[in-house]
């Protein structure tokens, strides 16, 4: 081939290849910070997390163009619903919750729970009665309650108030919490298994704290979730093809998307 007719051959390529993008379709995704689930990029690190991989995957091989809004979950909530966001990945599934978005039928993941401990500390949890006067960290506003109604109860009562650190804060609530157990400010935290390995491995912490299991009595199954301001054809096209995306990713695909983040389900 001569340089002109290569160089025309490369022009028309790159021609074909910007037109077909310009005619992909655009996906707006709010989502918030739950690494390793979830994560904002940045100049050290390009990962955006298990489950936006997943969604990049689903969405791009067929055809759309993902644009991505890193913003707090509340604030992701709320575009969703004034329709700024087509859709965010993650969402605790609840049936009172369905106002202004739809959920998708496929879970992201069906999540197991655990505890962290100091790791020189023998406790387990075997029920409520197991957390009294132990000293726990949660969120502010943080709901429990589709993992167990009576932790939920535990730290909502007055009277366990001087027992439960509320840790304000958009993103770095698991970092901190995992720092005040191994300070003694506070005995145990519970969350995603998944979040909790990435953690005490991100920050170092291994030889200071465990994670033990069991966790809650139910797994934590969160969904997508799209929103009703787009048109309902859109929306019920959007949500079949993450059904029958999240299907097809299932097994080998699944388990190697969960090792580029070193993380994994414990039998």
């Amino acid at each position: 081939m001569s340089r002109n007719k290569l160089y025309c051959h490369v022009a028309v390529s790159l021609f074909f290849s910007a037109a077909s993008q310009s005619q992909a379709e655009p996906l707006k995704i709010c989502y918030d910070q739950w690494a390793p689930m979830t994560m904002f990029p940045s100049e050290a690190s390009p990962a955006r997390g298990v489950v936006i991989d997943m969604v990049d995957e689903i969405y791009t091989s067929k055809g759309y163009q993902t644009e991505y809004f890193e913003v707090p979950l509340a604030r992701g909530l709320d575009m969703v619903a004034e329709g700024l966001c087509d859709m965010l990945p993650e969402y605790l599934f609840s049936k009172n919750s369905e106002n202004d978005f739809v959920y998708a039928t496929e879970p992201t993941f069906a999540y197991t729970t655990a505890f962290v401990v100091r790791r020189d500390d023998s406790w387990r949890y075997s029920g409520i009665e197991s957390v009294e006067g132990r000293r726990v960290a949660t969120g502010p506003g943080w709901d429990y309650s589709s993992m167990s109604v009576e932790y939920q109860n535990y730290l909502d009562d007055p009277k366990h108030s001087s027992f439960v650190e509320v840790i304000a804060g958009d993103d770095d609530v698991v970092d901190r919490a995992l720092r005040m157990i191994r300070d003694h400010r506070v005995d145990t935290y519970v969350d995603n298994d998944l979040v909790l390995q990435y953690a005490l491995n991100r920050l170092g912490l291994e030889e200071d704290l465990r994670i033990v299991r069991p966790g809650l009595e139910k797994k934590l199954v969160e969904r997508p979730i799209f929103s009703k301001k787009i048109p309902a054809a859109k929306r019920q096209k959007l949500i079949r093809i993450w059904n029958e995306g999240r299907l097809a990713l299932k097994g080998i695909q699944e388990k190697s998307l969960l090792d580029k983040y070193d993380v994994r389900f414990e039998e």
